[in-house]
């Protein structure tokens, strides 16, 4: 049975079922990358596109995996879920690479989950997302929702918040993670007054904010992404909102989005990560300067990108663990792989494909940073399913 460049495959490279057409011939190994480079979650996405490429970079300046120096093929989602199916094929079927890094709202990611899955080839997903979900083509190196979500609603419930409004971007991540929060809300008598979502892209927030202003909650749970953030924070404030009357838990605000809606207009406000750049250890003080000076003083670095970098790194580490670039090699070898990176140790869990993470709140300060106001005692452990948690009994149903 040939392969997708013609080369007669192993059966250690089919025991998947399928075959791939990477060739460990040459003194070089491809590698993927798929960001969006252009549309509206271009902002958030160049940015990881860059992490990835550092944390290449690093490798190849330090021998590279296995030996062989790594060739980035970077590809461009352009904010489109077809484009990045399309992209990731041809990244898998044509330029035959070993791992594809990449991948940035749900709707990207569940539309290229088919494309792995049939070729058995691996996708590193690096940024957080709703769970409920494990494929053996992918491992996700961001924030399952029992190590983001949940953190957060217990840190707002520790702080006396009793009512919520909820809102998102109008896409899987969101609304799944709102489903999430109204059935803990339910367990922990937590009211919502409200729930809403804007179509991607959006600017006008006029009417969901002055219904999120008469609502009276005690905070708001936010998931809106992307460049609609901008619009989202003007307008909270044009309606008179503040930290200090209604504050913000936001998902999907890190230090970029910070510096693109303006410190100013976001002072005080809270966001649930695992990484912040002000974290002081001597690994991110490292990663923050190489960042910064490969890219430019004024760059920030933030929890997408770290994580996304951290995806690169713990593939290295798998591949040398299992002795070979071969998906199903990887594969049997993943579990217990552990890397110290700069969020701090994260180490893979084999049978669901996720990795443990430090759940951290922070507050977005006066200089555009986010300072870390709590963190878990210990890494969390992955549960995509929340399966330790009797009253998300059902959730993957709704």
């Amino acid at each position: 049975m040939l392969s997708g460049c013609g080369r007669k495959a192993t059966d250690s490279e089919s025991s998947l079922g399928r075959v791939n057409c990477l060739d460990t011939s040459g003194s070089e190994i491809a590698i993927g990358s798929i960001n969006s480079l252009t549309g509206g979650l271009a902002a958030s996405e160049t940015v990881i596109h860059d992490a990835i490429t550092m944390a290449v970079s690093e490798i190849n300046a330090d021998g590279g995996v296995l030996g062989k120096q790594l060739r980035q093929i970077s590809e461009d989602g352009a904010s489109d879920p077809t484009i990045f199916a399309q992209k990731a094929q041809k990244l898998v079927s044509s330029d035959c690479v070993a791992a594809v890094f990449g991948g940035y709202t749900s709707a990207s990611r569940k539309a290229m989950l088919p494309v792995f899955e049939n070729t058995g080839a691996l996708l590193y997903y690096g940024q957080q997302y709703e769970g409920l979900e494990s494929s053996p083509n992918i491992y996700y190196t961001g924030a399952t929702t029992n190590q983001q979500i949940i953190p957060a609603l217990d840190y707002l419930r520790e702080q006396g918040v009793r009512s919520l409004y909820l809102v998102g971007s109008d896409y899987v991540f969101p609304r799944t993670s709102n489903a999430i929060v109204r059935k803990y809300a339910e367990a922990h008598g937590i009211e919502i007054k409200g729930e809403d979502y804007a179509p991607l892209g959006t600017t006008d927030f006029a009417t969901i904010l002055n219904k999120i202003r008469g609502s009276g909650a005690d905070a708001v749970f936010n998931v809106v992404v992307g460049d609609s953030l901008v619009s989202f924070f003007r307008e909270y404030n044009n309606v008179g909102l503040t930290a200090e009357s209604m504050p913000v838990m936001s998902m999907c605000v890190g230090e970029e989005e910070v510096k693109s809606i303006g410190a100013a207009s976001i002072v005080g406000q809270l966001s649930s990560w695992n990484y912040y750049q002000s974290l002081d250890t001597p690994i991110n003080n490292t990663f923050v300067a190489d960042f910064k000076k490969r890219f430019g003083a004024s760059r920030v670095t933030s929890d997408p990108m770290e994580s996304a970098y951290t995806a690169v790194h713990l593939w290295k580490a798998m591949v040398e663990k299992a002795g070979a670039f071969t998906p199903d090699a990887v594969t049997a070898n993943a579990d217990g792989v552990s890397y110290d990176a700069p969020e701090g140790l994260v180490t893979v869990d084999g049978d669901n494909h996720h990795v443990t993470k430090t759940a951290r709140i922070g507050r977005v300060a006066d200089s555009g940073l986010i300072e870390q106001v709590w963190q878990s005692p210990a890494p969390i452990e992955p549960d995509p399913f929340l399966g330790t948690y009797t009253w998300a009994t059902g959730i993957g149903d709704q």
